[in-house]
């Protein structure tokens, strides 16, 4: 068993949003998909909002969370950066 470090993480449920597109996901999908527990997930989203890599959306009384074009980025260069590590054989 491997374990994820934070930056794989939080990669990790970037990635999720990312799929879900403009939609979204609620907090309940993300710890489901994420493999994360509650806090540890509040603890994330509230550094990614505050980073404006997500956006929180109010509806029904819900909270929505949805990937900004600033967390795409991110995302996209860190697939870049860790192909390119992985071609020298390292790992994040």
């Amino acid at each position: 068993m491997t374990y994820r470090n934070s930056l794989q993480i939080m990669t990790d449920v970037l990635d999720n949003m990312s799929y879900a597109g403009m939609d979204g996901l609620s907090i309940t999908q993300l710890i489901r998909k994420s493999n994360l527990s509650h806090t540890r997930l509040q603890k994330l989203v509230q550094n990614l909002s505050g980073s404006g890599l997500i956006n929180i959306i109010e509806y029904d009384k819900k909270n929505i969370f949805v990937i900004t074009e600033k967390g795409r980025l991110l995302l996209e260069e860190y697939r870049r950066f860790s192909d390119f590590a992985e071609t020298f054989g390292l790992e994040l």
